[in-house]
Parts: structure tokens; C-alpha cells; sequence
């Protein structure tokens, strides 16, 4: 039987704050910060679609142990929800299944809706076109099939919910809610309350619990560095308060 070579011990253990580009799965960031410094561990505390950018915390080293406490904060997001557009996977990644005159909507109407049906504690029901497993098959394959399956209701909590800027038919707003919230899913629940059908066009996230994406680096900026200066960009645990 063939061995594996192992690899050696990370030289650094902690947090390296990602600003995420588009296009990228959460897992080709990092694998390609695994493979590029030669990381034994390296995970990520909080999935963002392709389509999103912004805060991708990547957990190396020891750093690993704090998933848990990474994955349960809170996270603010920036996006623009599209009106008169669905799709079927809720964002602009999506096929177009549905288009509707939404030039009568109001950033009033918007605002109205959401702090009526879209403040507070809420059940959402997840899209199919998603890594939530049923049977041990993610949704997303389900649906690249045109299958699609009864969900059951997540319980979710949404704190803050602002329309930064209304210029019809895109709203771009910020929203803070608890871990697991499709935010897609809540662009796509508010253009169905408005009667129009919603889409989201695109996604930032900018905080996860403590960490903002102010403290985060490029992808560029990352690989500039080499295996020995690495830390000069991460949050090291011995840095950090237990």
C-alpha cells in the first residue's frame, strides 16, 4: 500500500481574514491557500456563494478549533436585490424563470414589507440550490436535475435591515441577521410579497461576529507573501485573547 506523504506542521496557527472574490467557491479559496503555502490545516468558518464577495474567514493551524465560535456569530451583509426578476437559484447566478413590471414599487413599499415581514425571528425555507443535504445528496444537485423537494423551515433571526439606496428596480440594502441566512432567499420572499418577484444581484459580507472586512486581504495581497511571512497577514491565536 502506497504512504502518503505527510505534511509538515504548520509554521503559523490562527485566523487570515479573505476578502473573497467573485466567481470563487468558498473551497477554491482555500485550496488554494492550502496548496500555495502547504498547510496541513486549513478550513473556512462560514460558506459564501460564488456570487458573494467580502469576509471569508480562513482558520489555519490550531486556528481550526475555533470553527465553532467563528461559524455561530452573527453576520452583516451588503446586496442589492434585484426586483421583477426570480430565479431558480434566487440570485443572478440563476436561470431566469419569471420577469414582472415592478416600476410601480416604492422605496416606501420596500421598507414597509420589510419591517412588517421580515424583522425579527423568522422561519425561512432554504432554496434548492444549496449544500444542505437530504439523504446525504446536497439540494444543489437535486435541482441541476429540475427535482425539487419539500424543505423544512430554519428558524433564523434578522436584528437589522436597511435600504441604503432605491433606484428602481434595484435596491441595495444592509442586513445583520444569525448564521444561516440564505439572504438570497430574503430578496427572493420580498419581491414575492411585493407581488413582483425578487433576485438578488449581489452579496458583501462584511462582518462575522467580531471580524470586519476592513482587517481582510485580497487574494493578490495574500500570495504575495511566502510559507515565513504568512503571519504578517493573519490573526495569530498566541495574539489573541482565550
Amino acid at each position: 500500500m502506497r504512504n502518503r506523504r505527510k505534511r509538515a506542521p504548520d509554521l503559523y496557527d490562527g485566523l487570515l481574514l479573505v476578502d473573497k472574490p467573485t466567481d470563487w467557491t468558498s473551497h477554491d479559496v482555500v485550496a488554494k491557500i492550502r496548496n500555495t503555502f502547504k498547510l496541513s490545516k486549513c478550513g473556512h468558518g462560514g460558506t459564501l456563494d460564488p456570487l458573494a464577495t467580502g469576509l471569508l474567514v480562513l482558520l489555519i493551524g490550531k486556528g481550526t478549533k475555533l470553527s465553532d465560535r467563528i461559524m455561530t456569530g452573527d453576520k452583516t451583509y451588503e446586496g442589492t436585490l434585484h426586483l421583477g426578476i426570480t430565479t431558480n437559484s434566487q440570485d443572478a447566478d440563476g436561470e431566469i424563470l419569471e420577469e414582472k413590471d415592478a416600476s410601480h414599487i416604492t422605496r416606501e413599499m420596500v421598507e414597509k414589507v420589510i419591517a412588517e415581514k421580515f424583522m425579527g425571528k423568522l422561519e425561512q425555507i432554504p432554496p434548492m440550490v444549496s449544500a444542505i443535504k437530504k439523504d446525504g445528496v446536497p439540494l444543489y444537485k437535486m435541482a441541476r436535475k429540475g427535482q425539487e423537494i419539500e424543505r423544512e423551515p430554519r428558524k433564523i433571526e434578522v436584528f437589522e435591515f436597511d435600504v441604503l439606496e432605491f433606484d428602481n428596480p434595484l435596491v441595495k440594502f444592509r442586513v445583520k441577521s444569525t448564521k444561516g441566512t440564505y439572504v438570497r432567499t430574503l430578496a427572493h420572499d420580498i419581491g414575492n410579497e411585493l407581488g413582483v418577484g425578487g433576485s438578488l444581484d449581489a452579496l458583501r459580507r462584511t462582518n462575522s461576529g467580531p471580524l470586519s472586512l476592513e482587517k481582510a486581504h485580497t487574494m493578490e495581497e495574500i500570495l504575495k507573501c511566502d510559507k515565513e511571512t504568512l503571519d504578517q497577514k493573519m490573526i495569530l491565536l498566541t495574539d489573541m485573547i482565550p
